[in-house]
């Protein structure tokens, strides 16, 4: 991850991966000109970078100039175009090919074509290392085409945000989610995990998904995952993770514009967290820590026992099942501590106390995230 000015940038392509995309440009065009030597036009700022590589990859003769023209202001494409260095040379009857960076909406490819109408060219061929197909809203064909990205902003190998970036050699691609916490809140029965989220998402303003909520509403709700997830539990089978993983997705969705997620009950596995991971990735995002209630077993049996006398649950009833109920707790919970302490993710609070000093020690370790 790299910062720039004040936007965060995940990297996206590789300076290998340019480079194979480049040579296979190069060796397309060569095919295609067959013999020709033809005028390379570079479109300045961006393509600098991209120029200079294909030139020199280029093995026959050929002749390159430059045009300046600017479309961009911070992160959007803008409608004013300026031609700021034109053309000084004549290409009456020769083959221009533009080299581009990247053609998103095709504002700057229409100017190009309007600049080069009146000068008679043979034939004008269009070769751009990046474009984005969701973005193109013109009728111009483009020739030759190193890669198709999805329409979010990038930066790096000759492309800028603000001008800082256009040195990298790799490219990266901007965080669309800037700032946003998500936990992953563990805790023995009893340690009073439940409390604690719901005071931590008023605190910060974040959104607590509980795994067991989000089943009973979707079973409630005969939803298409409800009712999937609902046809393992009458076979007494468990539930694929990835139904509960999609589950999980659209609770994040619905939440699109939250400043983070306190996650309950999920995940349980390492093939879990890895899948939350994926999940978190997907929107550009990543879980920033696991912190467990840590409670003596013995207090945890007491505080259930207590609990049991006005819950109704039988299971905060019978000391043996509360004692199996802790066991298998810490038998799921020893692989994920592993997991995210290999990331320095995971956080042990003191979970003995008030309610009070309890959430004021768990407020800590947030504030410090």
């Amino acid at each position: 991850m790299i910062k720039l000015h004040d936007l965060y940038f995940k990297p996206f392509i590789s300076e290998q991966q340019i480079d194979n995309a480049v040579q296979n440009m190069v060796d397309s065009i060569v095919a295609d000109l067959d013999g020709e030597m033809p005028v390379f036009v570079g479109i300045l700022n961006g393509s600098f970078m991209l120029v200079s590589d294909f030139v020199k990859k280029y093995p026959k003769p050929c002749e390159v100039t430059f045009i300046k023209l600017a479309s961009y202001e911070g992160v959007k494409s803008t409608e004013d175009i300026q031609r700021l260095i034109g053309l000084t040379q004549d290409l009456s009857g020769r083959t221009v090919v533009i080299l581009e960076d990247i053609i998103d909406s095709g504002k700057t490819l229409e100017e190009v074509h309007r600049i080069f109408a009146n000068e008679n060219v043979k034939q004008l061929l269009i070769a751009t290392l990046f474009y984005k197909p969701e973005a193109y809203d013109k009728d111009f064909k483009l020739h030759y085409v190193g890669m198709e990205i999805p329409n979010k902003f990038i930066v790096g190998y000759g492309l800028d945000y603000d001008g800082l970036g256009r040195d990298l050699p790799d490219v990266y691609q901007l965080k669309t989610t800037q700032h946003m916490t998500n936990l992953v809140l563990f805790g023995p029965p009893g340690a009073g995990k439940g409390t604690q989220a719901n005071f931590l998402k008023e605190k910060y303003n974040l959104v607590h998904i509980s795994t067991g909520d989000v089943f009973r509403y979707n079973i409630k709700n005969k939803t298409a995952l409800g009712m999937l997830a609902k046809s393992y539990i009458d076979k007494g089978e468990l539930v694929p993770d990835q139904v509960t993983i999609d589950m999980l997705n659209k609770e994040v969705e619905k939440n699109a514009a939250a400043k983070g997620f306190i996650f309950d009950g999920f995940p349980r596995t390492n093939a879990q967290a890895k899948a939350l991971d994926d999940l978190m990735d997907s929107k550009d995002s990543q879980i920033n820590a696991m912190i467990a209630l840590e409670v003596d077993d013995e207090v945890l049996v007491q505080r259930l026992l207590e609990r049991g006398k006005t819950s109704g649950r039988p299971d905060d009833a019978d000391e043996s099942i509360i004692r199996n109920r802790i066991k298998e707790y810490y038998k799921k919970t020893a692989i994920l501590k592993d997991y995210y302490s290999d990331q320095d993710k995971y956080f042990g609070v003191d979970g003995v106390g008030s309610i009070e000093a309890i959430t004021q020690r768990l407020s800590k370790v947030i504030d410090r995230l």
